[in-house]
């Protein structure tokens, strides 16, 4: 038993913020941010845009390519540290647009977001509960970063990204290593103010984050990760055809690269779109498929807040 992805789409802000225009209000350079980190440009909610509405975007358009209709769906997921309300759920709210009427669930595992749902979409496979499942990643971190901060307001953008998943009779080759551990001082958002008078938590709600910490982290899990499923496979590196890397940063790519070798293997698309959060896995999945062939072996990888850290093996 297995599964298989047959349908991707995407939805992006409309508002393009490029490093220059990030050093008109604060002291940094385009220079500064893409040695440091790769990411030259990043797209950014503006005006009225809503996450519901990039989430509605990138999830018709993946229906679209799965010649699937909303009614065939089972279970719809959404992947968010947080959508347009703390409540209602994001993925009720997405329901209501595409007119469905099936379970609906929202996921925050960070950056690990879009992993830690497919490996759900398979569990409700192997239980016989859904025959289809979309899986929608929307993030909105231009929300939580502290825009006086230039060592994080410059890393993150906001995007949705889409995958339909469909049952699979036959055994391709599908594997997943997930894994948590306390490390929530390295990565961390806390829940902003309150008026309770019975405590007296005040914060100021935004994003925080030790990058060293994070990047010593990020190279290690991925190494783990992809060794223990390429272990469990009886694979090598070699016979891999593309590994889709959480789209943090360059340096942290390139210090996958080094350990695995193949440069080649390892597409990135963080100049353009920055960190978006469990977005950036499958917004990367939809813009790289084209090179695909039926049978390429495929890795995705993530890590993250929690600290978290996911990998998937699978058959395309």
């Amino acid at each position: 038993m297995g599964l298989k992805i047959i349908g991707t789409g995407s939805g992006l802000p409309g508002k393009i913020v490029t490093n220059n225009d990030l050093a008109e209000f604060m002291d940094t350079s385009d220079e500064w941010i893409s040695q440091r980190t790769g990411i030259r440009q990043r797209r950014i909610l503006s005006g009225s845009e809503t996450l519901l509405e990039l989430s509605t975007k990138a999830a018709a358009e993946a229906l679209q390519e799965a010649q699937t209709s909303p009614d065939e769906i089972d279970l719809l997921m959404v992947t968010t540290i947080g959508g347009d309300y703390k409540t209602p759920a994001l993925s009720c709210l997405l329901a209501g647009e595409l007119g469905m009427n099936c379970i609906t669930l929202d996921v925050n595992m960070a950056c690990c977001g879009f992993l830690y749902a497919m490996h759900t979409a398979n569990a409700y496979f192997c239980a016989g509960m859904a025959k289809k499942v979309l899986i929608v990643s929307a993030e909105a971190l231009s929300r939580l970063t502290d825009w006086t901060d230039r060592s994080t307001c410059v890393l993150f953008g906001d995007a949705a990204a889409a995958a339909v998943l469909e049952h699979s009779d036959c055994e391709p080759v599908f594997s997943m290593e997930l894994r948590g551990k306390d490390g929530w001082e390295h990565l961390h958002a806390t829940r902003g103010t309150d008026n309770c008078p019975f405590n007296n938590f005040e914060n100021n709600g935004f994003l925080h984050m030790n990058g060293q910490d994070i990047y010593k982290f990020a190279v290690s899990s991925i190494t783990a990760r992809i060794h223990a499923l390429l272990d469990t496979c009886s694979l090598t590196i070699e016979d891999i055809n593309t590994v889709l890397l959480h789209q943090a940063n360059l340096r942290i790519i390139n210090g996958a690269v080094t350990r695995f070798g193949h440069p080649e293997k390892f597409p990135h698309n963080m100049e353009n779109y920055g960190n978006t959060s469990s977005a950036s896995v499958p917004l990367l999945l939809h813009e790289v498929k084209g090179n695909f062939r039926p049978g390429d072996k495929l890795i995705l990888c993530a890590f993250g807040a929690g600290l978290a850290s996911a990998a998937c093996l699978l058959e395309w």
